[in-house]
């Protein structure tokens, strides 16, 4: 059976998609094979980020619905042959989307798939709540700011009370924490949270801390996953997270400050 991972955060523009892509990336290319699905439909932006917007014919709709069958709705990546994506309807209302038919589509994936990543919209609609239903493991990504943690603290109570392994007494989703937009310069200066109170609040297990990096921005644009992008902090960060969710340990890379770093060289304080 697969393992299905659900990417999800309380507040919007954290980077969930951009984490979705990587994710299931890092993992097709450790030889995994991977499905990552879209849930946001009517937004429809996983497809952008993988760089298969053009070839997108039938959707996770399309599937739910019958109008298509999982093999013509699910794309190939170009990258990676282990890897195939699911793409989000753009035309359809979010209420397309039904427990029953997700469920019925994560378990026809589940016979060929090692790994479902499944990437959820922002905050606690119904899409959001079906992409985490069916869960095993929750990457809870957010920001070092105080409304972003906030959301994310409440989204936990949402994963630890209504997905499927709650309502069946199973044991509860595994949760991790993955830090994004991460700048040691900022929280030396107070104008972000630290790490160590982004984990007092939450309290979760940390998977990895991503850097704020322009590399992210031209993966997205360029339709490529950004931790193809070897040479990049984050590219490397992502990689990071994907070994030590496999269970490989990896010192924690890219939160010291290089100012402080500086400082500390030339005997500053």
């Amino acid at each position: 059976m697969a393992r299905i991972i659900v990417v999800t955060s309380g507040k919007g523009g954290v980077g969930k998609t951009t984490t979705s892509a990587a994710i299931a990336m890092g993992l097709a290319k450790r030889g995994h094979k991977t499905a990552v699905i879209d849930f946001d439909v009517g937004l429809r932006n996983l497809d952008l980020i993988m760089g298969c917007e053009r070839r997108v014919v039938y959707d996770f709709v399309n599937v739910i619905n019958g109008e298509a069958n999982l093999n013509q709705a699910l794309i190939k990546d170009k990258n990676c042959n282990q890897l195939y994506i699911l793409p989000a309807s753009q035309t359809r209302d979010k209420d397309a989307l039904n427990l029953e038919g997700v469920g019925r589509v994560l378990e026809e994936l589940s016979k060929d798939f090692k790994y479902i990543v499944c990437d959820s919209p922002a905050g606690i609609e119904k899409g959001a709540y079906l992409a985490m239903y069916y869960a095993d493991d929750a990457f809870v990504v957010t920001n070092p700011e105080v409304s972003s943690v906030r959301d994310s603290d409440r989204m936990l109570g949402i994963l630890a009370s209504k997905s499927r392994r709650a309502e069946l007494n199973m044991e509860p989703i595994k949760e991790y924490l993955l830090l994004t937009r991460y700048d040691p310069d900022r929280v030396e200066s107070g104008e972000m949270l630290g790490l160590d109170d982004v984990q007092e609040i939450l309290s979760l297990h940390l998977l990895g801390v991503i850097p704020e990096s322009k590399s992210v921005l031209n993966a997205s644009n360029s339709g490529i996953p950004v931790i193809l992008d070897e040479k990049s902090d984050a590219g490397q960060a992502y990689a990071d997270v994907v070994a030590r969710y496999l269970g490989e340990k990896k010192p924690l890379r890219f939160i010291d400050s290089k100012k402080g770093f500086l400082r500390k060289l030339f005997g500053g304080k």
